[in-house]
């Protein structure tokens, strides 16, 4: 995808209330490009040359937009996951448009909040009697944890140099690149950080 068609397509995102509509593999296929764009900058003999300087600003464009087309749709994701915890209606055909990396997301963060509500108000907050549904209540708390014990801990870590993909202990491929801002498994999260690779942001306790 070009540039032109990226900064489109953020604008249609930035512009809608609700997700937009986009190909699957579009940022691994942004990535592909960045590449090519990488290999021909470091052909270029002379850095300081025209070329390189065009390949320079071309490349940190294309950073920019697709970081700022992620930051858009992951406050709309984010706002979904609210509105699902709190048990409001959530369109189904909205879900249909995340990616499958938006939707693990989507669905940790849902988790997340669950877990914190069932944690701080069920149990902080006196039981009500039976027939206000407090024993369902429980109940669901109870599922709730048990899921969320099952699975990794995640932290969020800064990238400081690029590395090959890998797959974590989720079963996920992570595509690690100098400066992002990404949350990994807390177990491939530690070893990265031992290699000077990460630094964790927020480690587990």
């Amino acid at each position: 995808m070009h540039l032109d068609e990226l900064r489109i397509l953020l604008l249609s995102e930035r512009e809608s209330g609700r997700l937009v509509q986009i190909q699957k593999d579009l940022f691994s296929s942004v990535g592909a490009g960045l590449e090519t764009h990488y290999s021909s900058l470091y052909a270029c003999e002379d850095p300081f040359s025209d070329e390189a300087r065009v390949l320079i600003e071309r490349i940190a464009a294309i950073r920019e937009t697709l970081l700022d087309l992620y930051r858009i749709r992951a406050e709309k994701i984010l706002s979904l996951a609210r509105s699902q915890e709190d048990g409001q209606y959530v369109d189904r055909e909205e879900l249909k448009k995340l990616l499958p990396e938006e939707k693990d997301m989507f669905d940790q963060v849902v988790l997340a909040l669950e877990q914190a509500r069932c944690r701080l108000v069920d149990g902080s907050v006196p039981r009500a009697p039976s027939h206000l549904g407090s024993e369902r209540e429980a109940d669901r708390c109870a599922s709730v944890l048990a899921a969320a014990a099952e699975r990794p801990a995640f932290v969020v870590s800064r990238v400081l140099q690029d590395m090959e993909p890998f797959m974590g202990v989720d079963g996920h491929i992570y595509h690690l690149q100098r400066e992002d801002l990404v949350t990994i498994p807390e177990r491939n999260a530690e070893v990265l950080c031992e290699r000077n690779i990460v630094l964790n942001i927020n480690p587990g306790k």
